[in-house]
């Protein structure tokens, strides 16, 4: 275990700290297996369900430079993680594409041993310019948000920022780079876009790439959320199939998220992320690490736990691994499978804002 000598002084790990042994398991017998790696909380979007523009309007105090995590404070953060059994890391934000360099960070934790899978969540407005540059560092995918492919709906569910045509250029670009398969990520509100959602599907049919429908939740407290506006994941595959039959996907592997399916024709495959109406918490691996430093271990959650403190009075890998241990292993979290029994989001004015954790 790790110790801290006094608050003002560097902790140490003990000699028989662990170094990446078996990943650690919270009290339901999950393992930590993904860490989510927020690197800025800034977004060039203001979409109403995340960072809605009214309430973060042109001056409002977003993270300072000091506030924020170091490359290689990141990196080092990232190393402790793989040593407690995650395998798979993902950059967001905020747009993680706003945080200059990033293709430097990539490559930094490219190197570290035991991640297998290396990937980012972006907006696409900043995709084109980068996406070769972030496939030489060593990113594997990314996931692109694209809510809508019709004008009016895509802007009402970003706010009004970007462009429709430089997020699919941002797709083109990507999918050039080899950074595939690239997956689109649809958030439905009912009324908004529902309407555009098997249009969307029947466009990206065919060219590889793999849209994912995700039920709009009461993530935060700022987006005003409405269980009425949820549209479930099987209307949506019931409004696709009625025109292209699909089939199931067993699952890639244990913890994935998203319900799997293939068009029966081969044309390519869609999925499914359903946390209102079909609960996945029992199966849960991730991890979210914010920009400034707080570990979060669910995307509903209230509170953070501060490594960040721990990281700059001088924790070393292996007290940092202590201390990550330590958090998950206490962990309970299974908040959507809670909302869905109870059938109320009681305590919701307590949840810590999407934008802030990395989503």
């Amino acid at each position: 275990m790790a110790h801290v000598r006094d608050k003002h002084t560097h902790y140490e790990s003990d000699a028989d700290s662990s170094a990446g042994g078996e990943p650690v398991q919270d009290r339901l017998a999950r393992p930590i297996r993904d860490l989510r790696i927020s690197v800025t909380d800034k977004c060039n979007f203001r979409c109403p369900y995340c960072m809605p523009a009214d309430r973060y309007g042109e001056g409002y105090p977003f993270l300072t430079r000091q506030d924020l995590l170091s490359f290689e404070e990141i990196v080092q953060l990232a190393r402790a993680f793989a040593r407690s059994g995650v395998r798979k890391l993902r950059l967001t934000g905020g747009e993680p594409l706003l945080r200059r360099d990033l293709s430097l960070l990539v490559e930094m934790l490219a190197g570290i041993d035991g991640i297998e899978d290396l990937a980012l969540t972006t907006n696409g407005m900043l995709l084109k310019q980068h996406a070769v540059a972030l496939r030489r560092a060593g990113l594997h995918r990314v996931t692109v948000s694209l809510d809508s492919l019709d004008d009016t709906a895509f802007a009402a569910m970003n706010g009004g920022r970007g462009s429709l045509g430089e997020v699919l250029d941002g797709i083109a670009a990507a999918a050039a780079a080899g950074l595939d398969p690239i997956k689109i990520n649809v958030v439905v509100k009912r009324g908004v876009n529902d309407h555009t959602a098997a249009g969307l599907a029947e466009h990206f049919r065919g060219t590889g790439h793999i849209v994912r429908f995700i039920e709009y939740m009461d993530v935060g407290t700022l987006n005003d959320w409405r269980r009425t506006e949820v549209v479930p994941s099987a209307e949506v595959l019931g409004r696709i199939a009625e025109k292209f039959p699909v089939e199931p996907v067993d699952r890639d592997y244990p913890g994935e998220v998203a319900e799997r399916y293939r068009y029966v024709d081969g044309a390519g495959e869609i999925g499914f992320i359903s946390s209102v109406t079909a609960p996945f918490c029992g199966g849960c691996t991730r991890a979210r690490l914010s920009a400034d430093g707080k570990l979060f271990l669910c995307l509903f959650a209230k509170e953070g736990h501060d490594l960040r403190a721990p990281l700059r009075e001088g924790a070393d890998d292996g007290a940092l691994e202590a201390v990550i241990r330590a958090i998950w292993g206490r962990r309970t979290d299974r908040y959507s499978e809670m909302r869905k029994n109870a059938g109320t989001t009681r305590g919701a004015n307590q949840k810590v804002e999407m934008y802030h954790m990395g989503g």
